[in-house]
């Protein structure tokens, strides 16, 4: 039975196939910094459309018709489905054997697709009904020096609150890919800044794409929730004699269980 995602209907090879899902996977674990700290419910498959906030949204007793009523209030997992080309040719060299294909079209698809699924756990998606890490209201936040040397006070200050809220570690700290990349570029000293910072959070040091600064989290179970459906998968769309049209999707939700848990790391502009 053919799956909705019609790969058998593709003029492509299992080595083509098992390439292009290699290489989409090897950008995925680069870039999807959020689900190292945030607890994955799944995935699920296509059948699961919603997670139940078991939440009751009441009506208005002057509707109700002498019989109250409420509807359970859920949070729906939204789709993407991002399309892109290969040349049919790329695909076949791979089958004869071609170690540096040109699949650059599925590169780039793959990291703007991380990209959104990095934006809307850090900054949100109202559309989607999806409150980002960054858009609670009572979150508390660090200055971000714009010396590297000096992050590591900053870390420590943001654990410092997450400790005073009884937040367990292990803590983690993100940051975007400037200030990530300023610390990366520090010289070798005694104490290099990202050392002090792992070893003050007891786990590695992440860059996200999507974020701009930086935050730190509490990395222990309950806080975060990234409920996934169909977990990132490269599907079938179309083709010609020169092209095949692929696409890149998932399904997902995702929703702050502890408000706490969330400490902004920002420059101050």
């Amino acid at each position: 039975m053919t799956s909705i995602l019609r790969r058998s209907l593709a003029p492509i090879t299992e080595k083509a196939w098992a390439e292009v899902d290699d290489q989409a996977t090897q950008i995925l674990k680069t870039q999807l910094s959020a689900r190292r700290f945030v607890d994955v419910d799944g995935p699920h498959g296509w059948g699961l459309a919603a997670v139940d906030t078991g939440r009751l949204q009441l009506t208005d007793p002057e509707t109700t018709r002498d019989v109250p009523w409420g509807l359970r209030a859920v949070l729906p997992l939204l789709e993407v489905r991002l399309p892109f080309v290969v040349k049919q040719m790329e695909l076949d060299a791979i089958s004869r054997g071609c170690k540096d294909p040109d699949l650059e079209s599925l590169q780039q698809a793959v990291r703007q697709a991380s990209w959104f699924e990095e934006s809307a756990v850090y900054y949100g998606l109202p559309d989607a009904s999806i409150q980002g890490l960054l858009q609670v209201p009572e979150r508390e936040k660090v200055s971000l020096p714009e010396d590297p040397l000096q992050y590591p006070r900053a870390v420590a200050q943001a654990m410092e609150i997450l400790q005073s809220n009884a937040l367990p570690g292990p803590y983690c700290a993100i940051f975007g890919r400037k200030p990530f990349f300023k610390l990366m570029q520090q010289p070798d000293c005694s104490d290099p800044p990202r050392r002090l910072i792992e070893e003050m959070t007891g786990a590695s040091m992440r860059c996200s794409p999507a974020l701009t600064d930086g935050v730190v989290v509490s990395a222990a179970r309950g806080h975060f929730e990234l409920t996934v459906g169909q977990d990132w998968s490269i599907g079938y769309a179309s083709h010609d004699r020169d092209d095949v049209e692929l696409y890149i999707t998932e399904s997902f939700t995702f929703r702050v269980l502890e408000p706490a848990a969330v400490v902004e790391l920002g420059v101050d502009r």
